[in-house]
């Protein structure tokens, strides 16, 4: 569950983000029809997003290649359309009436594409975990999906709190906040442009100074993308403080004590926004950090226990593995490769569960065991015991084996079949 929550915080934060800015600040400071455009641009990124979720993993129309092209289309769409709004929003005044609309057209589109783009992998993960549970009525499926749920939970506030928030800055405060995510946003959209071109070698690798390249930049944003998003989750945390810095002084004429109290109302309103920000960033950055660290904690597998190779077979006697606790031993074949089985007594049964130490789904990064259930070293799903030795799901893959005089004989020629799952 805690893994699921993080990936989708870590998925969504950045995007639900400058969503829920531009949302209410199309909704807002552009009339009725900024009303309709905000609607527009936040169901139409929603209902894109579900339709590239499907066309990617429902069907054969959309391959990861061509998905790429779509992405680089879109970015650039998203681009031109952050510039041609800039330039817009400095000709409000004098083009009015055309300025208006093309400004609140242009945040409509990058609202629908940076939408589009953020949601689909995370529209898939009950599909994904569906693989390998195969049943909803799982306890796993439901914990996991209960942190899919709590994820969206979590941006949807964070989202919501700072739209409502940035409604509340006077309007240059607010323009500027505004264009400082597009602009943080605008930077992390080119550079993955620049990776997908690299990739796809529609430029080459140029330097620019040194052994400084255009390689380099792509690398860097790639292994350092959480810093976009925390440049964001920054950028956002400036709303609170300037809510709080106007609050402490309030100038507001009132004529009435009515209005008084009016004016008192709405900045106390304020002033719950801005903590309700701060709550939302606060927890996302103890979900990027804390717990991120704790559900991507490696486990260290048990050590491989000495079996002898006996007449082509790997001996391992009852006595080793009489305790139903899980057992590893391993097979180094001519290559040096290490061919990992796992050998578990079931329980309540005289008979064992036995298979390599790798699924056809996560490969070979093993399995281990907690609280007497055996565990996937990758996906936290949990094995049933009595189907180790199966086919199906993320159950160990399934090797020959027999059992003579008191030991389980692996063949090491059947083991050797796997040697591609260990290199």
């Amino acid at each position: 569950m805690l893994k699921y929550f993080v990936d989708t915080t870590e998925a969504l934060l950045s995007a639900a983000l400058l969503a829920g800015m531009l949302y209410f600040y199309i909704s807002s400071g552009f009339g009725r029809k900024g009303k309709i455009f905000a609607v527009i641009g936040l169901l139409g990124g929603i209902a894109g997003a579900g339709t590239v979720a499907y066309l990617k993993n429902g069907t054969k129309l959309l391959t990861s290649s061509k998905w790429n092209e779509i992405v680089l289309i879109l970015f650039f769409i998203a681009l031109g359309a952050l510039i041609l709004f800039w330039i817009f929003s400095a000709l409000r005044k004098p083009l009015k009436q055309v300025s208006e609309w093309a400004a609140c057209l242009l945040l409509c589109i990058i609202m629908l594409i940076g939408i589009t783009y953020a949601l689909p992998d995370v529209l898939v993960y009950p599909y994904s975990i569906l693989l390998v549970e195969k049943s909803m009525l799982s306890t796993t499926f439901i914990f996991k999906f209960i942190g899919i749920v709590f994820g969206v939970i979590l941006v949807f506030l964070a989202g919501l709190s700072a739209g409502k928030g940035l409604i509340r800055l006077p309007s240059g405060q607010k323009m500027l906040v505004l264009s400082l995510a597009l602009g943080l946003s605008g930077i992390r959209q080119s550079t993955m442009c620049l990776r997908i071109m690299l990739t796809k070698k529609m430029i080459a690798n140029h330097k620019l100074f040194g052994d400084f390249s255009l390689f380099k930049i792509a690398q860097f944003s790639s292994n350092h993308d959480n810093w976009f998003i925390f440049g964001m989750i920054f950028i956002t945390a400036v709303i609170p403080v300037l809510i709080w810095l106007k609050s402490r002084h309030v100038d507001e004429p009132y004529r009435t004590p009515a209005e008084k109290r009016k004016i008192l109302k709405k900045w106390l309103i304020n002033k719950r926004w801005a903590g309700v920000v701060w709550a939302c960033l606060v927890l996302s950055l103890l979900n990027l950090t804390e717990l991120k660290a704790i559900a991507n904690r490696k486990v260290e597998l048990s050590p491989v226990e000495d079996a002898p190779v006996v007449n082509g077979n790997v001996e391992v006697s009852f006595e080793q593995v009489e305790d139903g606790h899980l057992h590893r031993f391993a097979y180094t074949t001519e290559n040096n490769v290490a061919i990992r089985f796992i050998v578990i007594k079931k329980p309540n049964s005289s008979s064992y569960g036995i298979g390599l130490d790798a699924c056809d789904i996560c490969g070979e990064t093993g399995y281990y065991e907690k609280d007497g259930q055996v565990v996937c070293n990758l996906c936290d799903v949990v094995m049933n015991i009595n189907t180790i030795g199966f086919k199906g799901g993320c159950n160990p893959i399934v090797i020959p084996y027999s059992i003579e005089n008191g030991k389980i004989l692996v063949p090491v020629d059947g083991l050797s079949e796997f040697e591609k799952e260990f290199k």
